[in-house]
């Protein structure tokens, strides 16, 4: 049995680190697409779509990790 505190905290920490990281690609992102988009506009796309799914993903992951601990 784990200690219910410790578990608050824990989810805390997470959604704290993913709000940070989601915050800065998510506000660095418009300038690296239309830096790539100058390559190439696929480029551009492709990077603009795999960074919100990206964003899914990890909370697709999280999901899936506590659905599998029991929480």
């Amino acid at each position: 049995m784990t200690d219910r505190k410790s578990d608050t905290r824990s989810a805390a920490i997470a959604a704290g680190i993913i709000l940070l990281v989601a915050t800065a690609v998510l506000y660095l992102m418009p300038n690296v697409i239309v830096w790539l988009g100058t390559i190439s506009p696929w480029l551009g796309t492709g990077f603009g779509v795999l960074v919100i799914l990206a964003f899914f993903f990890v909370f697709w992951l999280r999901a899936r990790y506590q659905r599998r601990k029991g929480l």
